[in-house]
């Protein structure tokens, strides 16, 4: 006989609170690859805190020193140029050969990146030897690059451009593939099932749909060169940092202050004109392909919609293949155009200015094999292992209190340049543009100014580092919170939150990975530059790079670069395995 049992008194209905939601919320179990992740970030800042430390950074102690500085300029005396027709020269000659650079990685990043694309490469070994070029390109130092082509061809643009090129591909040919990855497949699966061939899905079902990004990478990449290209001045390298360099190395710091400062404002304007063509071109959001534009029926951007609800006149939309085949001549198409026209033009311009001497390829081939005896075997030199080795480390702090000064300027100004953060449109456009003046200064040319203020050492080039950092990063940020879903920052608006609590609970934690991310790649990115800067006295292995390469020692050269690329590859390694964890 069962005894039937009462049933629970059911509990009174009453007010819900954030006690019962907690209870009721599903219980993430603890990933072991997300504890380690999370621990290796923390490690991070740990190393990172305890090299500013050892940088040991006064703004005190600079503003002390800044009698050095007064007595340097006052020494100087005015600022002096070149005369105008042969600074016209160098101006032209230094875009030139930094336009040609960057268009011969774009070229040769094409192919690379339809390999180590997943969903494009033949198979994994490919994939896998693809990816290594990658890396490999991006963890050589453009100015070791401009030492070995200086060797094989001669004093010029020739060895900038190739140096340029070559370095670059690293970058766009990463940013390249990940596009590649992104697309929609359904125009490329179509292509196929017709009995089209590869070549036939790439450039019809593939780069219309990547060619905005792709255009963006390219731009953003030119950018970075022109910088860069002043450091390349110091191997040999025409152009302005070689003008630059001279006048610093006859004592004239007038002239070459005047050349730093023609630079700099070379590089302001060349941010402003990348940044304008890429609006003008890509519109605000240059991830959307052509493809998406097509075949949508105006959907593609709901947010340019007119009041009427209306696509405007210079987006139609068509409803077949055939119409689309057919397309009239809008205001936009006639403008794109024309901006593909001239670019190139501009493309070939810099090409017949840059003077290179295509015969010679036909030559060098004969140097290849002494040039390439004389980086090996590897050695130390008369400094030793210990020297080097240390030197070596000294770099890496370098980079790493200069990433952390870095994330904590960026965060502040990248946040206050992102659209749905910034409180108002003027807020956003000035954080913009202070991102951009600050991304126009060459990270050599200020830390040669810091040097005079602080002396030799590792301040003068964390400082540097981390100033050119912020405009890199702030603006990596700003476009990453612009990206994130609106829902979320919706819903706590709605529910009255302010501002700041929509920020820390909503734009930050969706924008997190992305962060991590991009702090990875200035990381990767500042341990390069670190060891440039100790070319001028920066701090590092740099200054030893610098005279092994005057002094003809190549194996001390091949063993600084093994160093380097060590270094690179553990941070890419890294960075790999947290962007999976954290995904």
């Amino acid at each position: 006989m069962s005894v039937a049992t009462a049933p629970a008194p059911r509990r009174a209905p009453g007010p819900v609170t954030p006690g019962d939601i907690a209870a009721r919320a599903p219980k993430r179990r603890l990933d072991p690859q997300r504890v380690a992740a999370g621990i290796a970030l923390i490690l991070l800042v740990v190393l990172a805190g305890a090299a500013l430390a050892k940088v040991n950074i006064s703004i005190p102690g600079m503003l002390e020193s800044a009698s050095n500085a007064e007595r340097f300029f006052a020494r100087v005396g005015s600022l002096k140029f070149p005369e105008p027709l042969e600074l016209l020269q160098l101006t032209v000659l230094t875009i030139g050969l930094v336009l040609t650079g960057t268009v011969l990685a774009a070229l040769l990043s094409v192919p690379i990146a339809y390999l180590a694309a997943s969903n494009t490469t033949p198979g994994p070994v490919w994939r896998a030897i693809a990816r290594f070029i990658g890396v490999f390109t991006r963890a050589l130092p453009d100015v070791v690059l401009a030492m070995v082509f200086v060797l094989l061809f001669s004093l010029g643009a020739l060895p900038g451009i190739l140096a340029i090129g070559i370095h670059s591909i690293g970058m766009i040919s990463k940013l390249f593939a990940d596009a590649i990855e992104q697309i929609d497949e359904g125009p490329r699966l179509a292509i196929r099932a017709a009995g089209g061939s590869k070549l036939q899905q790439f450039t019809v079902g593939i780069l219309p749909q990547v060619m905005p990004s792709w255009v963006a990478t390219v731009l953003h990449r030119n950018d970075i060169n022109l910088r860069g290209s002043v450091v390349l001045g110091y191997v040999g390298v025409a152009g302005l940092g070689l003008a630059m360099s001279n006048a610093f190395k006859s004592l004239n710091y007038g002239l070459g202050l005047g050349i730093a400062l023609v630079i700099f404002v070379l590089c302001v304007l060349m941010e402003l004109v990348s940044s304008a063509v890429r609006v003008g071109m890509l519109g605000e959001n240059a991830g959307r392909g052509v493809f998406v534009k097509l075949f949508t029926r105006g959907r593609s951007n709901p947010g340019r919609r007119g009041a009427s609800g209306e696509r405007p006149a210079t987006e139609p939309s068509f409803g077949s293949v055939d119409a689309a085949m057919r397309r009239p001549w809008t205001i936009g198409r006639a403008r794109n155009l024309a901006a593909g026209w001239i670019a190139v033009a501009v493309v070939v311009a810099g090409v017949l200015v840059s003077g290179i001497n295509w015969g010679d390829f036909l030559t060098f081939w004969a140097k290849v094999p002494p040039v390439a005896a004389s980086f090996w075997p590897p050695n130390f030199g008369n400094y030793g292992f210990a020297v080097i080795f240390g030197a070596m480390v000294e770099t890496v702090e370098i980079a790493l209190a200069a990433t952390l000064l870095a994330f904590v300027g960026s965060l502040l100004i990248g946040s206050l340049a992102a659209r749905n953060v910034a409180p108002n449109p003027a807020t956003r456009s000035g954080f913009r543009l202070l991102l951009v003046g600050i991304r126009g200064v060459p990270e050599l040319i200020l830390a040669i100014v810091l040097i005079v203020i602080t002396g030799l050492g590792m301040q003068a080039g964390t400082i540097a580092l981390a100033f050119g950092g912020i405009g890199l990063l702030g603006k990596l940020i700003a476009d990453s919170f612009e990206e994130v879903p609106r829902g979320p920052e919706r819903a706590l608006t709605a529910a009255g939150s302010s501002r700041l609590q929509m920020f820390f609970g909503a734009t930050l934690p969706q924008g997190a990975q992305s962060l991590v991310g991009h702090t990875f790649y200035l990381l990767d990115t500042n341990i390069r530059a670190a060891t440039l800067l100790g070319i001028v006295g920066g701090g590092g292995v740099g200054y030893y790079l610098l005279n092994a390469g005057q002094g003809s020692n190549y194996q001390l050269v091949g063993s600084i670069v093994i160093m380097i690329l060590i270094a690179v590859l553990l941070v890419e390694g890294l960075a790999m395995w947290m962007r999976k964890v954290l995904r």
